[in-house]
């Protein structure tokens, strides 16, 4: 299809037709030139193709898909690869059933843990988040099927998640919230973005210019398609004139109408109605060329791989006294409500119809012979004493008891948020009655989010696995039997308390408005700042070996923020089972400056060792690593200092440092003016020689016109007050001293100096 040749031939109303979908899942077809249309569908973890009675919230019946781990349990891997190979294969299901384009991922960041849809999102950290996100998008799109990045942007919370405005800085919306996103699409280059159903800073997602073209596009580079997460169009024309393409679902006649009526009043130019076209008509054009109508896809062989992919993505938090791997010739119960049916997806739009679910007690038949006994309701709070006299039962006459547990469907879902971060109370009680009869303890959770854990320190093991897809009892009885070792991280922070989140006393906001008060301090940022306690740390997750780090190298010592630096750290499997391993790289500033975090993941690595084997990892450390947003400049920027690099097993496992020393190539303005401090104007290149007479005639001052009559601590208060001290407040302090005129003089000279440096 000669798509601008198309688009040309079009009448108005026809353009305008197009930039709004024909039903819940297609976009408009314009038979007259030979356009078809294409059929869109919800991911991200697996597809749910609906063919008729169409929703988008999970409620109506769709095709057998199989369903993978959601993005909370994806993200544990810290594997780009292993997100490739999904996307991959929900590509290869995409083609086999005609979808052009798949709803995801989903990239928003994780800003509180009670958010409903949590689950779905990879992390709390953007970095990982965004590389991880465009892993997946480039394996979808290497089937020749589009995806659809959502939901850009700030999109927090499920609570009111249609009208809220979420208020949020510049620093913090770029450095958290955006850089999500920008790194998936500059990496990923997906064919579509979906924006969210939210405000920004006062204006809908929608229709919000900034957003959509000003740094979508300006400034990021995306030439796809924009379109409206499902009912989010709030001024239809407003959007298309924004920069958003396409509304979805069908809005109805008039607001193909209202577009139409907006060209002709003038209100609108037809050339940027033409251009929605066109981006709309590219996408389906690439579908309809990479279209493979012989393409089937091998359910049962996906089922295999989602169960390998599980494995990759459990994190396991605790095993005292080496409690895991179990014995198959121990006797062992299995308790819980779900073993035999585990909750392994979320609620809501993403909610798949899986083709097959395994659950532990059937895998486990696999190992050993295991006693098993329900314990409590599965899908409700509620008490059963004789279920739960069973489990006691069962735990007493078994030497290990593993306990499956973790929240229900109704506890989080698309469309609400938790109240609160505790496991079903008849669960917590089910706990605590077999500890009272066993202490060779395993728990397993199966949760989209992180909960508060109350009995941790009394039970040895703990197995993390989010919520698995639909193998995820497969993956847990390989683990927990010791057939592959555990080596997924954790990609979020499960704090003690949901007291001790920083977003706590600002989510989810009052009425139409939240404030992101807390500033770029989300999740380990925040935690690391305040020397918080928590109960599982960001990148935490343990293995049955050991590693060691050593000789952590950096291809420079000094550097200009211009360069890569590259870092390089030995890692050695010092224990007995081959096993894999992620190193995080964090950047440390080490120096005086603006306010930062005190770490920050700037780059990871999975490597496969056997034991005793070493290998050598090595990340490319870019200039954007070491910087921050900076307002004055609207532009990242890298402080001139020294800069830790960390090789860590977890936010707070640092296991080798080293330090760069970094130049800066580009100056802030400062613009002095009377009330620039001493301490700000001796930025400037220069300003020592303009500025060294006011400041010995200040020390002399306070020296009783005796310099060297300070003592060292007197020094110590004249150079705090120097720093801090407005250019007119020296002068006044100084007196005669100074001379006549000298404030004038000195701000002449001092924009004189900054002039020359900016040259």
């Amino acid at each position: 299809m000669d798509v601008k040749k198309v688009v040309s031939e079009m009448t108005l109303e026809e353009k305008a037709s197009l930039c709004s979908g024909a039903d819940f899942w297609h976009t408009k077809a314009v038979e007259r030139l030979g356009v078809p249309r294409m059929m869109v569908a919800d991911g991200p973890h697996g597809l749910r193709k609906q063919d008729q009675s169409a929703d988008h919230l999970g409620i109506n019946a769709s095709i057998k898909a199989v369903c993978f781990p959601t993005a909370a349990g994806l993200a544990c891997s810290f594997d780009r690869d292993l997100l490739f190979r999904v996307g991959e294969a929900l590509g290869k299901e995409c083609q086999a059933e005609g979808v052009g384009v798949l709803l995801g991922p989903a990239a928003n960041i994780k800003r509180s843990p009670l958010c409903g849809r949590n689950f779905e999102y990879f992390s709390e950290d953007p970095y990982l988040s965004g590389e991880l996100a465009a892993a997946h998008i480039r394996g979808v799109q290497s089937r020749k099927v589009g995806t659809s990045l959502k939901h850009y942007a700030v999109n927090n919370q499920e609570t009111r998640r249609m009208s809220v405005d979420a208020r949020v800085d510049e620093r913090t919306l770029r450095e958290i919230y955006l850089a999500s996103f920008e790194g998936a699409v500059k990496e990923g280059k997906p064919w579509t973005v979906m924006c969210s159903y939210n405000r920004v800073n006062g204006v809908y997602a929608s229709e919000n210019e900034r957003l959509l073209t000003d740094i979508l596009r300006g400034e990021w580079g995306f030439d796809g398609c924009t379109v409206t997460d499902w009912g989010a169009c709030n001024d239809h024309v407003a959007g298309v004139a924004a920069g958003l393409d396409l509304q979805m679902p069908f809005g109805g006649a008039h607001n193909d109408e209202a577009l139409v009526r907006a060209v002709r009043e003038g209100r609108i130019e037809e050339a940027v109605v033409d251009r929605a076209a066109e981006r709309i008509l590219t996408v389906v054009n690439r579908y309809l060329e990479g279209r493979d109508r012989t393409a089937v896809f091998d359910r049962a062989g996906h089922h295999k791989l989602a169960r390998a992919v599980a494995r990759e993505c459990m994190v396991l938090l605790k095993n005292e006294g080496d409690l895991l791997p179990l014995s198959a010739s121990r006797r062992v119960a299995f308790i819980g409500p779900f073993v035999k049916h585990p909750r392994y997806q979320g609620g809501g739009s993403s909610h798949i119809n899986a083709s097959e679910e395994t659950g532990a007690m059937e895998a486990a038949s696999e190992y050993a012979d295991v006693i098993y006994a329900q314990g409590c309701c599965g899908r409700e709070d509620r008490t059963d004493k004789e279920l739960l006299s069973r489990a006691v039962n069962a735990a007493q006459a078994a030497e290990t008891a593993v306990l499956f547990v973790g929240l229900p469907d109704a506890f989080e879902s698309e469309g609400y948020d938790r109240k609160h971060m505790r496991l079903p109370e008849c669960q917590t009680q089910l706990i605590r009655e077999v500890l009272r009869v066993q202490k060779r303890v395993v728990v397993v959770l199966h949760n989209g989010a992180p909960v508060e854990m109350p009995w941790a320190d009394e039970v040895p093991a703990i197995l993390e696995a989010y919520l698995g897809g639909q193998a995820v009892g497969g993956a847990v009885a390989d683990l927990l039997f010791g057939k592959a070792s555990p080596c997924g991280k954790l990609a979020e922070t499960f704090p003690l308390h949901m007291e001790d989140n920083p977003s706590h006393l600002n989510f989810p906001g009052d009425g139409d408005r939240v404030e992101y008060r807390e500033g770029i301090y989300v999740g380990y940022r925040y935690y690391d700042k305040r020397s918080v306690k928590v109960l599982f740390p960001f990148g935490h997750g343990l293995s049955y070996t050991t590693f060691a780090y050593d000789n952590l190298r950096l291809d420079k010592e000094r550097m200009k923020d211009t360069e890569t630096l590259t870092a390089s750290v030995e890692v050695t499997n010092t224990g007995r089972v081959a096993a894999k391993e992620i190193v995080q790289f964090y950047v440390a500033p080490a120096h005086e400056g603006i306010s930062r975090p005190v770490k920050e993941l700037r780059g990871f690595a999975k490597i496969h060792l056997e034991p005793g084997e070493t290998k050598t990892l090595s990340v490319q450390l870019p200039p954007r690593a070491f910087a921050y947003y900076e307002t004055a400049i609207s532009d990242w920027y890298v402080e001139p200092g020294a800069y830790d690099v960390l090789a860590a097993a977890s936010s707070t496992d640092v296991r080798q440092r080293a330090r760069v020393q970094i130049e800066s190539t580009r100056r802030l303005p400062v613009r002095v003016h009377e009330n620039t401090t001493f301490g700000d104007a001796m930025k400037i290149p220069g300003a020592q020689e303009i500025l060294r007479p006011l400041a010995d005639a200040l020390t002399a001052v306070m020296g009783g016109g005796d310099s060297k009559a300070l003592g060292e601590s007197t020094q110590q208060m004249v150079d705090a007050m120097l720093r801090d001290m407005p250019l007119r407040a020296l002068v006044s302090f100084a007196g005669d001293a100074a001379g006549a005129n000298v404030l004038h003089d000195i701000v002449r000279a001092l924009r004189e100096a900054e002039d020359r440096a900016q040259a």
